[in-house]
This record gives C-alpha cells, structure tokens and sequence, in this order.
C-alpha cells in the first residue's frame, strides 16, 4: 500500500476552516484521513487529548468518541498511561468505508485499487460459474438483452457503465451468494467516484468491454461453468488493465 508521509518536521495540518455541524463524525473522519495517509504514522501515538480538543475547538467527550471508533476500525490501540498508538497497516480494517476511501484516494501507485479488482474477479468468477449452471431463460434473456443494448451505447459512456454494473449484478444475483455479491457491492460503490478506479474510458473502450460481457454471456447460455469463470476473469482483467493505463505495478494482477 502506498501512502503520503509527511515531510520531516513538517508542521502539523492545523483544524477546521470551517466548524462541521456534526463534531464527532467529522473528527472522526478527519482522523481517519490522517492516519491513513501517514500524518500519524503506525507505531507513534496520537496528539494527547487537549491537543487534540484545542486542534478541532471541541471537547474531551467528543474526542474521545472519535479514538473510539478509530479503535473500532483497528487504526489504534488505546493503552492506560501509553497513550494511543497507531497500529500496523496489517491490522486496519480495510472493508470499512472510510479507511479505504481514504486509502484509495492517497494511493498513486493504484495497489489498493489492483487489491479491489483482485478480489472482485475472484468473487466474480466464481459466481459466473455458478450461474451458468443454474440461471434459467429469464436470466439469460436479461442478460441478452443488455448485452444487445450495451452495444449499442458504447458511444455514451455514463450509460453504457449503467448497464455494465447491471450486467454483472445480474450474473451476481443468479449465483445465489448473497455474501460474495455484498462483499463485491460494497467494495464497488466506495470507488465509484475514484478518478483512479475509472481511469481512461471512451467508446473504443466500452466496444471492447462488450466483447468479454458477450464472451460470458454466451458461456453463460451453454451452461458451460468452468468457460465462464474463464472469461469473468479474462473481462475483468483487461478491462482494469485498459483504464488503469500505464500507473503502478500491473504484474500484481498475475495472481
């Protein structure tokens, strides 16, 4: 994972410009943000509480609400007379909605992103595979129908991705597990707004997009499970490898 270290002896991100109306979730957040991105780095203990309480213009109880929940989410161990510590990245609760948005937003390198998309066609392919075995007309008339209409939308990109989103969700919902298709929603909606995750995009892009959806599709329709779990994983890897351009590390997608 990479993250923003402060310059040494850089002085400290002062408060709020402008008081938030609700303090706690707001330090919270803001906290977060600091942690995540190395302003108090695993290992170094946080600013002691009347620190922090002059720092946002509020009170202990309000403070202390927000350690709370940044222990909830692992980024720190409070401890009698130690202080709170920052913990290792290893213990951070990477699924909760703001360490990783904070988390994607700080990464240049895209290796929280290639981690997203990693799990995603795990989970992906899995599913495809159970669902041509058992999606029925219904399912795979839907199916058709929207790859049928995608290409005829590559030209406009914000409803082609409409439709794509459908597309898998529709896949998602005919395998059955409920859990996998939470866990990939979940992970998704949290990115959506990342300029990272959407990277390059245009009509030569959806074109090509709508090749692998056909490709699984038409595994789907044979009910062949193994050529669908395939061509989930192929789809999904090209096209990350496609709009994440030339950033980062691209082998960490050979897993």
């Amino acid at each position: 994972m990479s993250v923003t270290r402060p310059e040494q002896g850089a002085a400290e991100i002062p408060g709020w410009t402008r008081r938030p109306a609700s303090l706690a979730v707001a330090v919270t957040a803001e906290l977060v943000q600091r942690v995540v991105r190395g302003t108090y780095a695993p290992g170094t203990t946080l600013p002691p509480e009347p620190v922090l309480c002059e720092t946002f213009s509020v009170s202990r109880t309000v403070i202390r609400e927000a350690v709370k929940v940044l222990q909830e989410k692992g980024l720190v161990r409070v401890r009698q007379g130690a202080g709170t510590t920052v913990t290792p990245m290893a213990q951070w609760n990477m699924l909760d909605e703001l360490v990783l948005a904070a988390a994607v937003a700080g990464d240049e390198s895209l290796a929280i992103l290639d981690d997203l998309v990693v799990t995603r066609r795990l989970l992906e392919s899995d599913m495809a595979q159970v669902a041509a075995r058992t999606a029925g007309e219904d399912v795979l008339d839907r199916l058709r129908a929207l790859v049928d209409r995608m290409d005829e939308l590559v030209g406009d990109t914000a409803t082609y991705e409409e439709h794509d989103r459908l597309f898998h969700d529709t896949i998602m919902q005919a395998s059955g597990n409920r859990i996998a298709r939470g866990v990939v929603r979940s992970l998704e909606s949290q990115v959506l707004g990342s300029a990272g995750y959407h990277g390059r995009s245009g009509r030569d892009m959806c074109t090509a997009s709508n090749k692998g959806h056909r490709r699984i599709f038409e595994r789907i329709a044979a009910h062949d499970g193994a050529g669908a779990a395939q061509a989930m994983f192929t789809h999904i890897t090209e096209a990350w490898l496609v709009r994440r351009g030339e950033a980062g590390d691209p082998g960490r997608l050979k897993r």
